[in-house]
């Protein structure tokens, strides 16, 4: 496979890209994490977003780097990735999450980031160029991930009030808001391993493409991982509140142990997809594992307009990121000549 000939300032700036998009994914997914602690009052806002990101830093000692294998190595056929198309990718998956940020839509960072990659190998060498099983496998994901969130946060919700059935609620309560301590760290554990693994997963793409990294390699260079793992920790740190509105109070209104049950149905999703290599959204995870508590109690308790809202644009999100992918691709055939 012949390297791409690329200035060191410029593998150098799409680099610092990157990190910034994984910056803004901790920052724009943080809710995903700490929205129900917060909604059902375990923990202030500040507090659960330092406690968020602790936990994401430490999924580093936990996780194999599966995710980022398959966003580095198999999306895209080998020899087709060089720096105008990460630099594509990764302005399309960037305006993607600021527009939704902006609006406090709960879309995917995740999949802004694999439409960006869709979008730009498109427009680059055509849609032969995507390995079809891996584009299949997180398209695919998309629709069981939520819906793998909803069977286990409803699964657990059946279970816990079967056996606290005779329990008083003020008891029950109590109990279950020291237990969502538990279920949000293992949510941000499950967020930071599969997360901070696709960004970890387009840096090594672009460090083989340029020959800074042999493509036989079986990890990318220690300081990616890190790096990736510590910016994703201080996105969380400074994580968006308009979003954890709308995730842990809009949709539906939670109780503790409602929380407990969607984060540990959430979480359970989280380390199946990240131990498969599949990175799926943590978004789509969590609002499957709400919507599926909400329903437990009764179906009016969802409010299914703004659930409904959420799903167009996870709908969009692919598509959306691609087309800006692709036209900034070709800028920067451009930008970088």
């Amino acid at each position: 496979m012949e390297n791409i000939q690329a200035a060191f300032w410029v593998v150098a700036l799409l680099v610092v890209l990157a990190v910034a998009f994984d910056f803004m994914n901790g920052f724009h997914d943080a809710a995903n994490s700490i929205a129900t602690v917060v909604s059902t009052g375990v923990l202030k806002p500040q507090q659960a977003v330092l406690f968020a990101a602790f936990f994401n830093v430490v999924a580093i000692f936990l996780f194999q780097l599966k995710v980022a294998a398959t966003v580095g190595k198999g999306i895209v056929l080998p020899g087709v990735v060089d720096h105008h198309v990460v630099f594509g990718a990764l302005i399309g998956a960037i305006f993607w999450n600021i527009v939704t940020w902006w609006y406090g839509i709960p879309s995917s960072s995740s999949h802004a980031l694999i439409g960006g990659i869709v979008g730009a190998v498109i427009a680059k060498a055509g849609a032969g160029a995507l390995i079809a099983s891996g584009v299949l496998k997180t398209v695919l994901f998309i629709f069981v991930s939520p819906l793998l969130g909803f069977l286990l946060g409803s699964l657990l919700m059946v279970v816990v009030a079967h056996l606290f059935r005779r329990a008083s609620p003020l008891r029950v309560d109590n109990l279950f808001r020291r237990l969502q301590l538990v279920s949000a760290g293992l949510y941000s554990l499950g967020h930071g391993g599969n997360d901070a693994q696709k960004t970890i997963g387009i840096i090594w793409m672009l460090l083989i493409a340029t020959g800074y990294t042999a493509a036989s390699d079986k990890m990318p260079p220690t300081w990616v991982i890190w790096t990736c793992y510590i910016a994703i920790g201080l996105g969380t740190m400074f994580g968006g509140w308009r979003i954890v509105k709308t995730m842990g109070q809009k949709i539906t209104k939670l109780r503790p142990v409602g929380g407990f049950c969607a984060e540990t149905g959430g979480a359970m999703t989280l380390f199946l997809a990240t131990a498969l290599g599949i990175p799926v959204s943590t978004t789509h995870t969590i609002t499957g594992a709400i919507v599926g508590v909400g329903s437990v109690r009764r179906a009016s308790a969802v409010r299914w307009g703004i659930a409904g809202n959420i799903v167009w644009a996870w709908i969009f999100t692919i598509p959306a990121s691609a087309f800006v992918a692709g036209v900034f691709y070709w800028v920067g055939l451009v930008l970088f000549k």
